[in-house]
C-alpha cells in the first residue's frame, strides 16, 4: 500500500493541534523555558502528535497501525538477504557484531561524571546486556520493553493484526521499531536527569557558549549518546538475525553473563578496590577468596566464621559456584527433554521424520521479558521516590508503599546501594540475592537481620514467595503471548508441517486435523515451559550466582549457548544438503 493510497480523515488534525498548543502553553507558563528548551519541547510534542495523527487519521478497513506506514517504511533498517547466506558469512557477521558489542561496552559516555553515576538497572544489568555509564548503558532494555508492549496489546486483541498474514506481520514489526525508538527516549531521559550527571567542566563550557543553557545542552548531549547507542544495538540485533546465527539480543546477553561468571570465579581483586585484602575485604572471585581464607586462617578461625565466609557470604561464595553449576546442568537437561511427533512424507514412501516439541518450547524469551518488566518497575519506583518532579505525582509519588530507597547519606553510612528498595511493592518484587539475603536471617536473625533491611523474618519469606510467584506467573503469561506472536501455535505449526509435504501417520493430511493433534500438546507444553524457566531463574537467585549474574542471567546464558550450538549445527546441515533448507526454514 503506497503512502498516497492510505485513506485518511484529515479532521483529526484540528483536535491534535489544539492539544499540542495546550501542552506547549502549560509548559511555558509553568516553567518559562529558555528558547532552546522550548524548541526541544516543541520538537518532542510535534513528533508525538504527528505519530498520533498518522495512526488516528487512518480510515481504512484494517488496523490503525497501517496509518504509520509512511514512518515505518522509512526507518533505518538492515537489508534482508535475497538468497541463502553461507555458513562462513554468518559466522563472520556473528563474531564481528560480538566484538563490536564488547567494544561499545568500553566506550564511556562523553561528558558524564562517572563518580556520581547511579545505575537504575543495577539488579538487572546482566539480562539487559548493558554496561553502566557507557554507550551500552540502556542495553537491550528499550528493545525488550517495546516487544513486551506489542505482545501484550496483540495478545489482548487491542491491536487487531493477523501475524500469519505477511502484510500484517510487516506492519507489526514496523510499529515495534517505532515503539522501540520511543522507549529509547522514555528510558534515556529519566536516566540523565539526576542519575547520569554531566561533568562540571562540560556544563561550564556549554554555559559560556550559550549562557543559561549549559546544563540543558549537556543533558541533551548525553541523551543523544544514549539514543545513538541504543539504536545501534537495535541495528546490531537485526544484523545478527538476518545475516548471522541466532539472535543478537541473545548473543549480547550470553556474552555479558559469561564475562560476569568468569570474573566471579577467578577475580583476585578485592571487593573494595584500593583497600588492602582482609577478612572483611576478601578477593572477589570464588577460587581466590577460598584460597585466601584457607592460607590465612587457622582451623579454629575457619570453624569460628571462616567457613561461613567461604561458603555463604558474598561476594561469590562456594554455594554460588555450586548453584551456578547446578543451573547449568538443569538447563542442559531440560533443553534436551522433548516430545517427538512422528512424521511421514505424503508422497515419498519410507521418508519419515520427527517434529520435536521441546520442554522449553517457548525458549528463554518469557523470562527475558519478565525480567525486563521487573527492571522497568524498579526504574519507575526509583524515579517516583527520588525524582524532584515525579515525587509529587498524585497518589504514587514518594509513597512508601510503592517503594522507598536510601538517600545518598544513608547509603554512604550503611553501605546499602541507592537502588536497593527498602519498603513497599518495589521491595517485594526486587531480586533475591542469594542465601545471605533470606536464609541466614532465618537461621540467626540477631546476627543477620540487617540483610532484610529492617523487615521481620516473615516479611523476608513473603518477599521470597512474591518474587518467585511473580517470575513463574509472569513467565507463563509471556510464554503464551510469545507462542502466538511468533507462529509457534498449533495452527501455525500445522500449516508449516503441511507446507513441507509431511503428515502425522494415521491422520489425514489437512491443517485442521494436524491442528487438533497439536492442540493436545503445544498449549500444555507452553505453560510448563514458562513455569520451568521462571522457576529455574528465580531458584538460582535464591541460591545465588557467580558475579551477581542473577539466576535469569545464568539460565539465559546456558540456554542461549545450547540454542546457538544447535543453530550452528542446522546451518552446517543445510550447507551440506540444500534440500533441507525448505523444511528447516532456510532460503532456497
Amino acid at each position: 500500500m503506497a503512502d498516497e493510497e492510505i485513506p485518511r480523515d484529515p479532521r483529526w488534525a484540528i483536535p491534535l493541534t489544539v492539544v499540542g498548543v495546550i501542552i506547549v502553553a502549560i509548559v511555558w507558563f509553568w516553567d518559562r523555558p529558555t528558547p532552546i528548551a522550548l524548541g526541544l519541547v516543541l520538537a518532542a510534542v510535534a513528533a508525538i502528535l504527528a505519530l498520533l495523527y498518522l495512526g488516528l487519521s487512518y480510515n481504512g478497513p484494517r488496523s490503525r497501525l497501517y496509518g504509520l506506514k509512511p514512518v515505518t517504511t522509512r526507518m533505518p533498517a538492515v537489508t534482508q538477504p535475497k538468497g541463502h547466506v553461507h555458513f562462513r558469512t554468518k559466522m563472520f557477521w556473528t563474531i564481528g557484531i560480538l566484538l563490536l558489542y564488547f567494544l561499545l561496552t568500553n566506550i564511556y559516555l562523553f561528558g558524564v561524571d562517572q563518580a556520581t553515576v547511579i545505575d537504575l538497572f543495577a539488579s538487572y544489568r546482566a539480562i539487559l546486556a548493558g554496561a553502566q555509564g557507557t554507550l551500552m548503558h540502556l542495553g537491550i532494555g528499550p528493545i525488550v520493553t517495546g516487544s513486551i508492549i506489542m505482545q501484550l496489546f496483540t495478545g489482548a486483541k487491542i491491536i487487531n493484526l493477523d501475524l500469519t498474514d505477511d502484510e500484517d506481520k510487516s506492519v507489526y514489526q514496523g510499529t515495534q521499531k517505532v515503539l522501540v525508538v520511543a522507549m529509547i527516549f522514555i528510558e534515556a531521559i529519566p536516566q540523565v536527569y539526576g542519575y547520569l550527571t554531566p561533568s562540571s567542566s562540560l556544563v561550564t563550557a556549554l554555559g559560556q557558549a550559550s549562557p543559561g543553557n549549559g546544563m540543558l545542552l549537556a543533558n541533551t548531549i548525553i541523551v543523544a549518546q544514549l539514543v545513538f547507542g541504543s539504536y545501534l544495538v537495535f541495528l546490531m540485533d537485526e544484523v545478527v538475525s538476518k545475516w548471522g546465527i541466532g539472535s543478537g539480543i541473545s548473543l549480547f546477553i550470553a556474552a555479558g553473563v559469561s564475562q560476569q561468571i568468569i570474573q566471579g570465579t577467578l577475580n583476585w581483586v578485592p571487593g573494595t578496590p584500593g583497600e588492602p585484602i582482609s577478612a572483611s575485604n576478601p578477593p572477589s572471585g570464588t577460587i581466590p577468596k577460598t584460597l585466601w581464607f584457607l592460607t590465612h586462617y587457622s582451623a579454629s578461625q575457619m570453624a569460628g566464621g571462616g567457613w561461613e565466609q567461604v561458603l555463604l557470604r558474598q561476594p561469590n561464595p562456594i554455594v554460588a559456584l555450586i548453584g551456578t553449576a547446578a543451573i547449568f546442568f538443569l538447563v542442559a537437561w531440560t533443553e534436551s527433554t522433548r516430545i517427538e511427533l512422528p512424521l511421514s512424507h505424503a508422497e515419498a514412501r519410507g521418508a519419515r521424520g520427527r517434529y520435536p516439541l521441546r520442554l522449553i518450547y517457548a525458549s528463554n524469551i518469557p523470562v527475558i521479558l519478565m525480567s525486563a518488566l521487573l527492571a522497568n518497575v524498579s526504574m519507575v519506583t526509583i524515579l517516583l521516590w527520588t525524582n524532584p518532579t515525579l515525587a509529587h505525582f498524585p497518589l504514587l509519588g514518594h509513597q512508601w508503599w510503592v517503594g522507598s530507597y536510601p538517600s545518598a547519606a544513608q547509603a554512604s553510612a550503611t553501605g546499602i546501594s541507592q537502588t536497593q528498595p527498602l519498603t513497599g511493592g518495589a521491595y517485594y518484587l526486587s531480586t533475591v540475592n542469594g542465601l545471605e539475603s533470606w536464609l541466614l536471617p532465618l537461621i540467626n536473625y540477631q546476627t543477620y537481620g540487617s540483610f532484610l533491611y529492617g523487615h521481620a523474618w516473615w516479611q523476608g519469606l513473603v518477599h521470597v514467595a512474591v518474587y518467585f510467584g511473580a517470575m513463574v506467573g509472569g513467565s507463563i503469561l509471556f510464554a503464551k503471548f510469545w507462542i502466538q506472536t511468533t507462529n509457534m501455535g498449533p495452527e501455525a505449526v500445522a500449516k508449516q508441517i503441511e507446507a513441507s509435504g509431511m503428515q502425522i501417520p494415521g491422520f489425514r493430511r489437512e491443517p485442521r486435523v494436524l491442528r487438533r493433534v497439536l492442540e493436545r500438546y503445544i498449549p500444555v507444553i507452553t505453560v510448563i515451559s514458562g513455569a520451568a524457566v521462571g522457576a529455574l531463574a528465580a531458584g538460582a537467585d535464591l541460591i545465588g550466582t557467580l558475579g551477581n549474574a542473577s539466576g535469569t542471567g545464568v539460565l539465559l546464558m546456558v540456554g542461549i549457548i545450547i540454542n546457538l550450538y544447535e543453530a550452528m549445527g542446522r546451518e552446517q546441515l543445510m550447507e551440506m544438503n540444500p534440500l533441507l533448507r525448505r523444511f528447516l526454514g532456510g532460503e532456497s
